[in-house]
């Protein structure tokens, strides 16, 4: 009876299947060849976040949106021929800064780079630069003189790495910071740009900034060429190059999750240069791709760092996922995560814990320098407190003795009445 039941069961489901070629699609595109070339494995990676204290005190990383402003008021007041501005010139523009208190207030809390002075007119308070900020000016000038080749070749690569080889000038102007470029780059193009970069009209009507590339040139990503020193990577097809990984302390995956991570070292390595429209974007092919991706734009910003949020406009013209702040999650040994400054910012931990694997950006030891000086106006602004206090501190105290003796001669009167 009950394998009569069954018997019937199955012979409607293969009715039904033949009859609708739709739903047993799945079950026949399993048998075809090819769709064991890229095969879905996703695992569902949890992975704990566990707060490091090394990355969270590296200096220049979490000062550099302190720095970011001062920088740019410090290049708006070099721009000017007298090398100094009245406060109406930056009051109203803070939001082009990216200040968002009262202009002359931030300035004023950073007196080692910024000197007031009254103006000439209507007795108006003016700011120009100290002159130990000067001459960091002057340096940061000659490292943009002497590297501009290689912050050429920075933006030539972040430019290569797009799906189109063409990038929007507006992308490229607010990631200038992360890149190193200064703020009128792209102003001088016979200076700064040479034969292989083109101004283009993009399809949305934006100007854009194109590369052409050179017959038979293969690009390779620093992960390549280092694994190329290290003889474990030749250049051809479909090889694999393992990550460098770096455990954080007193964090253990699960055996499930370490498996996993093993497979997915083993995969081909896609450099971002190449070429990925064929890629399957659920399968792990894919992901190791956006993995490398990601690897390779930290590699060239200065601080090998960037707030997550700003890869929000480059999924489009890079090919990322939807949820692409995800492969950060997913490889903690790769990427960490500080949630300083009201943001998240992800860190490339190779750029910190093998220094020699990637090179030091040229502009590193001036940020650094801007904000040895920056941290400088701490002490000057107590310095004044104190001295204020110190001022005041008298005057109180001969306040009170000339109360004190007007007291004893009105006593004295009252007892030579009595």
């Amino acid at each position: 009876m009950l394998l009569g039941k069954l018997y019937t069961k199955t012979l409607k489901t293969l009715l039904f299947n033949i009859k609708n070629p739709v739903f047993s699609s799945h079950s026949v595109k399993k048998t075809l060849p090819f769709t064991y070339t890229q095969s879905c494995t996703y695992v569902d990676v949890y992975m704990k976040w566990k707060q490091d204290p090394y990355f969270e005190s590296i200096e220049h990383i979490h000062k550099s949106f302190e720095l970011k402003p001062i920088i740019a008021l410090k290049n708006f007041i070099a721009r000017e021929p007298s090398g100094s501005i009245p406060i109406s010139a930056v009051s109203k523009r803070g939001l082009e800064f990216d200040i968002h208190i009262n202009v002359a207030r931030f300035m004023r809390q950073y007196p080692s780079i910024f000197e007031e002075f009254t103006g000439p007119l209507y007795n108006l308070p003016w700011f120009r630069l100290t002159q130990e900020a000067v001459e960091i000016d002057k340096e940061e000038r000659r490292v943009y003189e002497d590297c501009r080749d290689d912050l050429r070749e920075g933006l030539r690569r972040f430019i290569l790495m797009s799906r189109e080889k063409v990038m929007h000038l507006k992308i490229i102007k607010g990631l200038e910071w992360y890149l190193g470029l200064p703020s009128d780059f792209l102003e001088n193009p016979k200076v700064n740009l040479d034969g292989s970069f083109r101004f283009v009209e993009m399809e949305d009507g934006l100007k854009g900034l194109a590369v052409v590339e050179s017959e038979g040139e293969r690009v390779l990503s620093v992960l390549q060429r280092n694994a190329i020193k290290r003889g474990v990577y030749s250049g051809e097809p479909n090889e694999a190059i393992e990550f460098p990984l770096f455990p954080s302390q007193g964090l253990r995956l699960r055996r499930k999750i370490e498996d996993w991570l093993m497979d997915f070292q083993k995969l081909p390595y896609v450099s971002p240069y190449e070429d990925y429209s064929n890629l399957d974007p659920s399968t792990d092919l894919a992901e190791k791709r956006v993995v490398g991706f990601l690897h390779e734009l930290l590699s060239l910003f200065v601080d090998h760092t960037v707030e997550r949020k700003r890869l929000l406009c480059l999924k489009k013209q890079f090919g990322l996922p939807q949820k692409v702040h995800k492969a950060f999650e997913r490889h903690p040994r790769m990427f960490y995560l500080s949630l300083k400054n009201k943001t998240c910012t992800a860190i490339l931990k190779e750029a910190f814990r093998s220094k020699s694997a990637i090179p030091s950006h040229p502009l590193l030891n001036v940020r650094k320098r801007y904000i040895k000086l920056m941290k400088q106006s701490d002490r000057i602004l107590k310095s004044r407190r104190v001295n204020n206090r110190s001022v005041d501190q008298p005057n109180l105290l001969k306040d009170l003795d000339s109360e004190y003796e007007e007291d004893c001669r009105g006593r004295a009167t009252a007892d030579l009445s009595v």
